[in-house]
């Protein structure tokens, strides 16, 4: 084992996490290896011949599995460990296949029976979490390709959007080389976390969701496709678009997008009544969340400080205001920073969802804090303290 090559196994360090090495001291794999065929001492049935080439400094593949399997076994045997390694995906794709086949042959070969047991065991159990890793890479994937249509993928997969998944979310977060990497990630996992609530929210009552299927099977009835948008344009400006007919809608979408039978008409009319739904859901939103998103964005506190100040501040009747400009009060705006935040760390007694409390809080909930500390100390105090002023003087 070459000198820069961790002794200890619990200090291996896998292929793919090289990239963190300085460059003085990294691993460099080569094609140009000295190959060699091994001829492991297993039943006839097993033995072959494998190529076994060199895939970090000193270290031939095989050797390398080695080393993970005493890893796994010896040095980190829980399987919450196991997962920091495979997380990295595509690298560990790479060994995958050698680690099970090393795994197999060196329990053939042993004489022990107990440690043959583990041997078999760990194989096993790796593949397990590997697959199950492997789903949480696809319905990420999934969520990437189509961020838009994140309701309809929770609808669709809900079953997939487990306690597993979002830890799976806190893992890849802490391979993020950049603060803002991890901070989209973070961002992503609270949107989902916050998709899965309302689905799940909208399922517990069912009469509102017969209400909604009524009011669905209307818009379905409808005249012309034109038609039933504007069913729905106009269920949103009367505050009548329910979540739980927003969910139906989203599955109709979800389920007709993935049918091989559906004809493309249909889909087509699945697909407007969708995004009539969305444009309809954005028109809803109140002023103080679009205020909050302009605030959230900007970078330089001070400017963001002076920004919310002017929020504040509209002057009065006889002032020219700004028709762009959005104004509220502090008590409205800190309600809006009160439920994001609120929806940030939702449902904490749900057992399922709670691992999705501990990922790192991104920039954008930082930011949220500091604002909501800002309005509670700057304003609200201070308005609790003229009211106070006030009622003493009358008395």
């Amino acid at each position: 084992i070459p000198q820069n090559f961790p002794t200890s196994s619990s200090l291996l360090l896998l292929p793919w996490e090289l990239s963190h090495i300085p460059k003085s001291k990294k691993f460099i794999p080569t094609n140009t290896s000295i190959t060699r065929t091994l001829v492991s001492s297993v039943s006839s049935e097993s033995v072959q011949e494998v190529v076994d080439v060199e895939v970090a400094d000193g270290l031939t593949m095989t050797q390398f599995c080695d080393k993970i399997i005493e890893l796994f076994l010896n040095e980190k045997p829980k399987s919450k460990d196991w997962r920091k390694y495979l997380v990295f995906r595509e690298e560990w794709k790479k060994y995958r296949d050698r680690f099970h086949s090393r795994c197999l042959s060196r329990a053939d070969a042993e004489n022990d029976s107990e440690m043959k047991q583990k041997l078999i065991t760990l194989s096993r159990k790796v593949k397990k979490i590997d697959d199950e890793m492997e789903r949480h890479t696809q319905l990420l994937k999934e969520i990437r390709d189509s961020p838009l249509d994140l309701n309809a993928i929770v609808s669709k997969r809900r079953k997939d959007f487990t306690g597993e998944f979002f830890r799976y979310l806190t893992l890849l977060s802490e391979t993020c080389d950049t603060l803002e990497d991890r901070d989209a990630l973070a961002r992503l996992g609270a949107r989902c976390l916050s998709a899965v609530s309302a689905f799940d929210n909208t399922l517990e009552n069912v009469e509102t969701l017969d209400s909604a299927q009524a009011k669905f099977d209307d818009i379905l009835g409808s005249v012309s496709v034109n038609a039933a948008c504007e069913k729905i344009k106009s269920l949103a400006k009367a505050k009548e678009l329910s979540p739980s007919l927003i969910v139906l809608i989203n599955s109709a979408w979800a389920s007709a997008k993935e049918s091989p039978t559906m004809k493309n008409e249909v889909k087509d009319i699945m697909y407007r009544l969708y995004k009539a739904t969305q444009s309809s859901l954005r028109s809803m939103a109140p002023k103080e969340i679009n205020l909050l998103k302009y605030l959230l964005n900007i970078i330089d506190p001070e400017e963001r400080f002076s920004a919310l100040a002017t929020a504040f501040s509209p002057g009065d009747e006889h002032d020219m205001k700004d028709p762009k400009a959005i104004y509220t009060t502090p008590k409205e705006l800190h309600k809006w920073i009160k439920i994001m935040l609120d929806a940030y760390h939702l449902s904490k007694e749900e057992t399922e969802l709670r691992e999705a409390q501990q990922m790192n809080q991104p920039v954008v909930i930082q930011r949220l804090f500091i604002l909501k500390e800002t309005i509670e100390e700057e304003y609200l105090s201070q308005e609790g303290k003229r009211e106070r002023d006030d009622k003493s003087e009358e008395l």
